[in-house]
């Protein structure tokens, strides 16, 4: 018998924008049933990629094969019709629409040619909910309701809602939890079982050795490698297939000395600091040049601490104070007058003004230093933000680019910049390589250490134990709102810290 071809073979596709190669011979095979890998940097093509097999993009050249025969996805909707479903990063529900409204948005369930009733649409999105493991998200509810996590569910039900044979996931766990994570690879668990295959895109290296079958390693546009054996390929193999980089040399090598041994003053010092049902009293002292990481679940109260030093929430209890004064709690006001910066979490969507330039997303924070009489020098303003971003190496070197068109990395840079304009002594970084790729990752690295090095006081949260622990001086491991341990960085390793953030008890 002969073997079943590949479900999907995507051979030599080229696509090119005005005056960019976008892909240039790119092959691509998934098997049924197989959770293939695609990695890659920010503008290695994977994007372009991916709306070509959704059919939002047309390809300049190649073939493309679907179950053994020739296929052209001229539209989204023929490849959904084919068995395509692809799940973008940035989920398209909408939000004033009840769950089952979403799951058969644009192909509502019929009868005799009518759309049959609310309840019968209800029934068969409760169905679906149940294979996907989440009975208990109710059909009924409006999808703006439910946390993240619920309408990644929900965006899965749609996909399943038609016959899908092929399910294409961009960054499925960046907004989740570990808990919701493993929930996720469950559900792809099981839809590989029932033979539908699944293209996953992940800048996270360790999913991709618990999660894949295959891998295909995107750069410049061309597959460097194509179906190569997720679970035995080597991560510094992959690492330097993307970027040119060996593993070892993605985190900045540490200063010699420890900042917190060399006598100055804390900056920052925080104390008793309490928001009841968020996080227990918290004690800790940040001095310049020093980067104190924050470890934790998601819910541990490592965001919320941030947002209460930044006075964006009002604490309990306790003080922070800024090289010896009391800030004036729940006023970001306040703190910004301190010298206290903050790049939070979501930053496309709480610190950067997506439809802005680059300058005024550097210089928003600094705009009375641009005003003479009531108007605004452009040209100083302008001066300042390059001046500020090419500190950074921003790329591209242009104050005017629309900073929506940037990559997460470089974004994450326009943010950074903002505060250096700023001249801020306290900087609290939220999540700072969050959907940036490996490359970028390396490059922010260095600059958070430089800055550090150069004076700057640095608090750092991350979901990413390594990130953590190679980027910070000193490690506090939050669990359940309440630290549990306090470090050096280099008495510790991720099997420890995990065992702390799963069964640890306060420190004395």
């Amino acid at each position: 018998m002969a073997p079943e071809p590949p479900l999907l073979t995507m051979s030599g596709i080229t696509k090119s924008f005005p005056g960019v190669r976008a892909l240039d011979g790119v092959d691509l095979e998934v098997q049924a049933g197989e959770v293939h890998c695609l990695l890659g940097q920010n503008g290695a093509g994977k994007s372009t990629l991916i709306k070509v097999l959704a059919g939002a993009h047309q390809p300049d050249g190649g073939e493309i094969t679907w179950r053994g025969s020739p296929a052209v996805l001229k539209s989204p909707i023929t490849a959904m019709r084919l068995g395509i479903a692809t799940i973008y990063q940035e989920l398209d529900l909408v939000e004033g629409l009840s769950v089952a409204e979403n799951v058969f948005l644009g192909h509502e369930p019929t009868s005799a040619g009518f759309v049959v009733r609310t309840r019968e649409g209800r029934t068969a999105a409760a169905a679906l909910l149940k294979r996907l493991g989440h009975p208990e998200i109710d059909p009924a509810r409006p999808v703006g309701e439910l946390s993240a996590a619920q309408q990644q569910i929900v965006s899965m039900a749609r996909a399943l809602s038609h016959d899908v044979r092929l399910i294409v996931m961009d960054e499925p766990s960046a907004a989740l939890d570990p808990d919701e994570v493993a929930n996720l690879f469950r559900i792809v668990a099981s839809l590989t079982a029932d033979g539908v295959a699944v293209v996953y895109i992940s800048h996270r290296l360790e999913e991709i050795r618990r999660i894949g079958d295959r891998v295909t390693v995107l750069k410049d546009g061309r597959a460097v490698a194509v179906g190569l054996p997720a679970e035995s390929t080597p991560t510094r193999d992959i690492v330097a297939m993307m970027t040119g980089r060996n593993v070892e040399y993605v985190f900045p090598p540490r200063p010699g000395a420890v900042p917190e041994d060399s006598g100055a003053e804390p900056v920052l010092k925080v104390e008793g600091l309490t928001r009841k049902g968020e996080f227990a009293p918290v004690d800790l002292e940040l001095r310049p040049g020093e980067i104190v990481g924050l470890a934790g679940l998601v819910g541990s109260g490592r965001s919320e601490i941030l947002e209460t030093i930044y006075g964006a929430r009002r604490p309990s209890a306790g003080r922070v104070t800024v090289a010896g004064r009391p800030l004036r709690p729940g006023s970001v006001r306040a703190a910004v007058a301190a010298g206290i910066g903050l790049a939070p979490e979501e930053r496309k969507a709480q610190a950067l003004l997506m439809l802005e330039s680059v300058t005024r997303n550097v210089s928003v924070s600094s705009m009375s230093r641009f005003s003479r009489g009531g108007w605004l020098d452009r040209g100083a303003e302008r001066k300042a933000a390059r001046a500020a971003t090419r500190e950074l190496s921003l790329r591209p070197d242009n104050p005017d680019t629309p900073v929506r068109t940037l990559s997460g990395g470089n974004q994450q840079k326009a943010v950074l910049a903002r505060w250096l304009l700023r001249g801020c002594r306290v900087l609290l970084l939220d999540e700072p390589t969050r959907g940036v790729d490996v490359g970028a990752r390396a490059e922010l690295y260095a600059v958070i250490r430089r800055l550090a090095d150069e004076g700057l006081a640095v608090l750092l949260v991350s979901s990413e134990v390594p990130e953590v622990l190679g980027l910070a001086d000193r490690v506090l491991v939050l669990r359940e709102g309440r630290v549990v341990h306090t470090a050096d960085a280099r008495e510790l390793d991720e099997h420890r810290v995990l065992d702390l953030v799963m069964e640890g008890s306060p420190t004395s």
